[in-house]
């Protein structure tokens, strides 16, 4: 179940309930019994990656699709190990 912050507008408390997505919100402040208001904050959550943006389903134009293959053949080549070498003896 979701918690949401809320605010009295007369005495400034503030607390978190503990609602289910049926319920409705709380109206009158526990403390005063003033008019509450729920706070809305920022989420926690973000989507990178590949399929969360607009241009990503998008066909590319022909200068960027020959980039785009130029960037996977560099991450290819850099995943490899380098070879080993050994030192000359003298």
């Amino acid at each position: 179940m979701p918690t949401y912050a809320y605010a009295c507008t007369s005495c400034g408390h503030q607390f978190d309930a503990v609602q289910s997505f049926a319920e409705d919100a709380l109206t009158v402040c526990p403390e005063c019994g003033g008019t509450l208001r729920k706070q809305y904050g920022s989420i926690g959550v973000t989507f990178n990656g590949s399929g969360f943006y607009r241009t990503d389903s998008r066909a590319k134009s022909g200068g960027s699709s020959d980039a785009s293959a130029s960037s996977k053949a560099e991450s290819t080549t850099s995943a490899k190990p380098a070879a080993a070498s050994t030192p000359a003896s003298s």
